[in-house]
């Protein structure tokens, strides 16, 4: 097992043009003996933050509503991979934990109780946070094998790259703060 890269990026290579994963970046948040699960930051669905809230039915007052639809209208929720789909995920940074939040490396908390957006759709929420449904998991050694067939770049995150960087920008964002930019990456990468 590749030891000590829950909390990094994964960032996907040329030979994984087909797909779901095509252009990704994830960010790993657990890997272990028995797997890996990720989520994908860059995938943006046609949903906001405010409809999520409102679909759940968040918001005690007209007022709070209105408030919230002010600040979350413009706000993207992502498609964070293709297992289970309707599952959230809070991302976040690690100025708070609510009843399920576990750490992301050294910078981000994960988050997957409803207290957090119970927070959110009353402004108490976090300040700088991604919200996530669906998440990518590989089973033991699959994301062993990926790496290893080049299919991945490590990278590690910034809190700006995570909540400031556009989606459709964070692949080349991601892959150049390593030193890669596009063009030098092949889709037939192979092993020196």
């Amino acid at each position: 097992m590749i030891d000590d890269i829950a909390g990094k990026l994964l960032i996907a290579t040329p030979s994984l043009q087909e797909g779901f994963f095509h252009d990704s970046v994830v960010l790993l948040c657990q890997h272990d003996d028995e797997g890996s699960m990720g989520l994908v930051l860059n995938k943006p669905q046609p949903i906001n933050v405010f409809e999520v809230l409102d679909d759940m039915e968040l918001f005690e007052t007209e007022r709070q509503k209105g408030i919230a639809q002010m600040r979350f209208e413009e706000q993207i929720v992502y498609e964070a991979g293709p297992v289970d789909e309707y599952r959230g995920f809070v991302l976040h940074e690690i100025d708070k934990t609510y009843d399920s939040t576990m750490r992301v490396g050294a910078d981000f908390n994960l988050t997957t109780s409803k207290d957090i957006l119970e927070l959110i759709a009353e402004g108490k929420g976090p300040q700088r946070f991604s919200l996530l449904l669906g998440y990518a998991g590989w089973g033991e050694g699959q994301l062993e094998d990926e790496l290893m067939n080049n299919d991945w770049l490590l990278a590690t995150p910034t809190k700006d790259m995570i909540f400031d960087t556009p989606p459709e920008q964070m692949w080349a964002v991601a892959a150049r703060g390593i030193g890669f930019e596009r063009a030098q990456l092949s889709h037939q990468i192979g092993h020196a």
